[in-house]
């Protein structure tokens, strides 16, 4: 789970203790960070599906050009309304003068986008994040249920295991269609899955990673994509599971609310009772990106 004030995305050696991930805050709450900074061309924009550009602006006031990449993609970009709908994760195309373009489909509403980088010289990713206007009669949603499971289609999702604050715990998803188990996953970003997670209240942006990796001889493509993961902090959260199959990448979406722990304990912790049917806590493993 990615905690950007001093975040590795691809370092798994430096999750060996978790002491660092419980305090630590959550990213893209900040425009600015390290020196660099987030830059929209509009931050007051139309509803419809249009071209949204932006730049990350250096430490030396110029457009960065040059990117380390992960998980393939020198840029991950997420849009989502305020009201965690609208969620897009997709990826924008820089021009040499460092302006990416991308295109969003935007309903109106306050929206928070995310460009997750890792500038070159830079040590480490870090998540910034900004407000945008959308302009139109806006219609905020409640917060869905927490039950679990997702439809998408033919397609259900299911989610075993719980966030607990401050301790990385392991999330299972379980694709399956028309009720019968997928186990021909395709890669998506060098993984089966690909897994954001939202803070409720201030969308804080959690950014998390499956265990093991398509090729590496022990991860199988589906049914199941294992999660690390570790809330920063008791409440509840929005998931969005991307996943690809048949050339098609969808979105499964979760409200998890964080199961309660006993202090400094090392036994399961307890799911809260909505939970306790589908969340079974599982810990002691590292948390991955």
């Amino acid at each position: 789970m990615k905690n950007h004030s001093g975040h590795q995305d691809s370092n798994h050696a430096a999750h060996g203790g978790h002491g660092g991930h419980g305090g630590a805050q959550p990213g893209g709450l900040s425009v600015s960070e390290n020196g660099y900074t987030l830059e929209v061309d509009s931050t007051i924009l139309t509803a419809g599906v249009q071209t949204v550009s932006f730049r990350v602006i250096g430490p030396d006031g110029q457009a960065v050009t040059e990117y380390m990449a992960e998980h393939e993609k020198e840029l991950h970009f997420i849009a989502v309304r305020r009201d965690t709908a609208g969620f897009q994760h997709v990826h924008p195309v820089r021009d040499a003068k460092g302006t990416w373009s991308v295109e969003l489909a935007l309903e109106p509403g306050d929206w928070r986008f995310f460009a997750d980088v890792h500038p070159a010289g830079h040590e480490g990713t870090m998540t910034l994040g900004i407000d945008v206007a959308v302009a139109g009669p806006y219609e905020p949603r409640p917060l869905p249920e927490a039950t679990g499971i997702a439809q998408i289609g033919e397609y259900t999702v299911t989610l075993d295991g719980a966030l607990v604050p401050g301790t990385a715990s392991e999330l299972t998803l379980t694709v399956s269609r028309n009720h019968r188990p997928v186990t021909d996953l395709q890669p998506y970003l060098a993984a089966y899955g690909h897994l954001v997670a939202l803070r409720v209240g201030d969308l804080g942006y959690l950014h998390v990673h499956p265990e093991g990796e398509p090729g590496d001889g022990t991860t199988a493509p589906g049914p199941e994509i294992a999660f690390m993961a570790v809330a920063p902090t008791v409440g509840a959260y929005r998931l969005y599971l991307d996943f690809q199959h048949n050339g098609v990448v969808r979105t499964a979406e979760f409200t998890v609310r964080t199961a309660a722990t006993a202090p400094h304990s090392d036994a399961a912790p307890q799911a809260t009772p909505e939970h306790a049917s589908h969340h079974h806590a599982h810990h002691s493993h590292h948390a991955h990106h």
